[in-house]
This record gives structure tokens, C-alpha cells and sequence, in this order.
């Protein structure tokens, strides 16, 4: 198949070169002495017959580029031999193929009209030549190469029009399968982003909190001040570990022994919490009866939690912080309640705020964020977990 692409690649590039060689060949054999079958004895070759055979042929070369014209100019040459008494099979070959280029560049009604008319005028120009009736197996096999001309490049033409349509189908496929590749890739990179958002933004605050214990306590308490100093190598190190794993998932750089991203947890809770409270006061609780949640729902509460002590910390320092998880039949409630002057920002504005409503929404949820009445900033989301899919 290959090769044969190529050869019809390089036959439409010199389409004049590959139709003069068709119209030399029945040039040379009208001028052979061979008498059509069932048709009138030919004169001896003259000067007339050797033109209409050279203006029949020449006229091939141009069939491609001007279908109409050629296979008029070819049924006049053709009628003309008929009446002069020269007429020579390979003239109505010239005939047969014009009509089937015709076929083949023109519409299916075009085809059918010019193919009907220049039979027409063949079968009219045979019958008086030959002195027979339409019926005559000269007449009748001469109108049949027209339809069959007709009706091959009639297939052709529909066939080429079917493969061009499985083309523009299996490009056009192709383009849709890029552009999702594409808008997949990026929708994993912000993804990607956000949890190097979340990761940086919490471990440089846990990193603030207990740089600032140490620096309190480091006169008169060396060993808390030790202690401190420990949680912040601790979390540098934490945080340097988990933009390694981020960025090198944007890198596509694939380790099997290492984890792709981080997996953070409920389960880590504790050190979570504890890791803010050398240095702002954080209690949590916990109600109804704690059970497996999907691991979508795990990260997007740890997460949420995760970037409302962060927040909390930086626009509530010092000021105490109450986390409450509450399972239900349905799910798990998260809330995050600070006491500070509630200077936070906005419901709905902020990177952070944002990152928090698009985890909660993802898995279905909903969100909350905002001052309270009483002063300070909350934060509740309500993910869905039913109690029937906790093992989904």
C-alpha cells in the first residue's frame, strides 16, 4: 500500500505526463489496419482519418483539467469518423474514457446527461453510417461502453468522496484526542499546583509558628527552644520532600519506588494539629462514629483543615482555633472556627478560600467560609460519605 500511495502521489503531481501516455497509445492503434468488429470496412489510411485520430487523442491529454470540453471535442471527432467512413475502435475508446473522466470530476447528474448526449450522437451517426437499426449489436454495443464508462467513474468518484470523508472523520478524531490529551494534562497540573500550594503554604506557617516559639523560649527554656527548632527542620525538610514529589510529576520524571504525590490523611490529624499548637492554641473534637471515608473525601478534609490553620495563623495569630469533625449517616462536616479579629478575606476570594471550595465541590460537597457574629472567621464543609459506600 505503500508503494502504491506513492505512485498514485506522483501520477497527480504530473497528470499531464501520465494522460499523454494513454492518448499516444490509441493514437498509434487507430492508425492500425484493423477493422472494428461488426462495424464498416475502413478506407485506406489518409491524411483526414490521420488528424481526426491526432485531434481525438491530443485532446486526452487535456481531459483532467477540462472534463466537459474534451469529451465534446472527442464526440464530434468520433461522429465525424462514423460519417467519414473511419471509424476506427480506438476513436470511441477516446469517447468511453472522456466520458469516464468526466464521471469522475463532475456531479452524478452532470455525468449521466453528458455520457446520455454524447451516446446520442454516436448511436445517431452509427445507425446512418452503417444503414442498420438501433437495435443492431454494433449500435447497441456502442451505447453500452457509454453507460459502463459512466457508471466506473460514477464508482470512483463516490468511493474517493467516501475516503476523503474517513480522513476528514480520522483527522478531525485525532485533533479531539490531542486537545483532551491536552486539557487533561493541564487539569493534572493544576491539580499539581494546588497541592503545592496547600503543602508550601502550611509548612512555611508551621515553620513561622515554631521559629517563633524558639526565639520566645530560647533564654529561659533552651529545651522547648530545642524542641521547636526540631519541628522546623522537621517541616523543612517535610516540605522540600514533597515539592521534590510534585515537581518531578510535572517533570514526568517516573520513579516506581517512590510515591507520585503525597497522601495525606485524617489519620494524621494529630501531628497536624499538633504542629500549630507550640505556637497557637488548637483543640479539636470529634462526634458520631468515625469510619473509613473514600480516599477523595480523606485528602479534601485533611486539605481543607490543613489550609484553615494556615490561614488562621496568618490572619488570626495567637488566637485560639477549634477544629470539629462530625460523622453522619450522609458524610463528615468539617468546621474550623478561629477567635481572632476576623480580618480574614472575604467569603469566596483568596487562593486558599478558593482551593478549599474546589476540593469540597470535586467531591460533591459543599462550603462555607466567612466572619462570624460573635468575631472571628469559620470555615464548614459538608462532603458526602454515605455509611452504604464506605468501603466504595
Amino acid at each position: 500500500m505503500g508503494r502504491l500511495e506513492r505512485w498514485r502521489r506522483s501520477a497527480a503531481a504530473h497528470s499531464t505526463v501520465v494522460d499523454a501516455l494513454p492518448a499516444a497509445v490509441l493514437f498509434v492503434a487507430s492508425l492500425l489496419p484493423v477493422n472494428p468488429p461488426g462495424g464498416p470496412p475502413r478506407a485506406p489510411l489518409t491524411a483526414g482519418a490521420v488528424l481526426l485520430a491526432l485531434v481525438g487523442s491530443a485532446a486526452l491529454v487535456l481531459r483532467r483539467r477540462h472534463p466537459l470540453p474534451v469529451l465534446a471535442v472527442v464526440s464530434v471527432v468520433a461522429a465525424t469518423a462514423l460519417l467519414a467512413q473511419q471509424a476506427r475502435g480506438p476513436l470511441v475508446l477516446t469517447v468511453a474514457l472522456a466520458a469516464y473522466t468526466v464521471a469522475t470530476r463532475t456531479d452524478r447528474r452532470t455525468a449521466v446527461a453528458a455520457g446520455a448526449a454524447s451516446a446520442l450522437l454516436l448511436g445517431v451517426c452509427a445507425v446512418v453510417a452503417l444503414g442498420v437499426g438501433w437495435l443492431d449489436p454494433a449500435v447497441v454495443v456502442l451505447v453500452l461502453w457509454f453507460g459502463v464508462a459512466v457508471a466506473a467513474g460514477d464508482a470512483v468518484r463516490s468511493r474517493r468522496a467516501y475516503v476523503a470523508v474517513l480522513e476528514e472523520r480520522a483527522r478531525r478524531a485525532e485533533q479531539t484526542r490531542e486537545a483532551e490529551a491536552r486539557r487533561r494534562v493541564t487539569e493534572e497540573r493544576l491539580r499539581i499546583a494546588r497541592e503545592l500550594h496547600d503543602v508550601v503554604a502550611h509548612h512555611i506557617a508551621l515553620i513561622n509558628v515554631q521559629a517563633g516559639v524558639a526565639g520566645h523560649v530560647l533564654r529561659q527554656q533552651p529545651d522547648a527552644a530545642e524542641e521547636a527548632l526540631g519541628h522546623v527542620r522537621s517541616a523543612a525538610r517535610t516540605v522540600l520532600d514533597e515539592m521534590a514529589t510534585l515537581l518531578g510529576v510535572l517533570r514526568r520524571q517516573e520513579d516506581p519506588g517512590s510515591p507520585t504525590e503525597p497522601a495525606p490523611s485524617l489519620t494524621r490529624l494529630d501531628t497536624l494539629v499538633d504542629g500549630f499548637a507550640a505556637g497557637q492554641p488548637v483543640r479539636w473534637t470529634l462526634s458520631g462514629q468515625p469510619r473509613p471515608l473514600p480516599s477523595a473525601v480523606d485528602v479534601a478534609a485533611y486539605r481543607i483543615i490543613q489550609e484553615s490553620l494556615t490561614n488562621a495563623h496568618r490572619h488570626a495569630p495567637g488566637a485560639p482555633v477549634m477544629v470539629h469533625l462530625r460523622y453522619t449517616p450522609t458524610g463528615l462536616t468539617v468546621e474550623v472556627r478561629d477567635q481572632g479579629a476576623g480580618a480574614g478575606s472575604e467569603p469566596g476570594t483568596g487562593l486558599g478560600l478558593l482551593g478549599m471550595r474546589e476540593r469540597a465541590e470535586a467531591v460533591g460537597g459543599a462550603f462555607h467560609a466567612g466572619p462570624r457574629p460573635e468575631g472571628g472567621f469559620a470555615v464548614r464543609a459538608d462532603l458526602p460519605a454515605p455509611q452504604d459506600k464506605e468501603n466504595a
